[in-house]
């Protein structure tokens, strides 16, 4: 796998980053890679949520609006940027 400027060679790869490598190699694996695959999903989804969450906190510390941000998302209003960003920061708290 390539490197990655911001973390360090000690870091393990993502589960995003493993299950890239799975599908580009989807024509090698086996049922059981596969379904070891598939066990990524769940920390895949965390992992993507954590980058969403941190992409509106500073979104929002540079001065960009709920409006700007939602339509952006491709989200149907300001508030229902809001909360989405609300349950995002829910689940991470509830998965600390």
């Amino acid at each position: 796998m390539t490197e990655r400027p911001w973390r360090p060679a000690s870091v393990p790869p993502a589960a995003v980053d493993l299950l890239h490598v799975a599908l580009w190699r989807s024509a090698d694996l086996q049922p059981d890679d596969l379904l070891c695959a598939l066990t990524l999903v769940p920390a895949a989804h965390a992992e993507v949520d954590q980058l969403e969450a941190g992409l509106l906190f500073t979104a929002r510390a540079a001065g960009l609006t709920w409006a700007q941000m939602a339509t952006a998302m491709g989200l149907r209003s300001p508030q229902a940027c809001q909360q989405h960003h609300t349950r995002l920061a829910a689940r991470q708290d509830r998965d600390t």
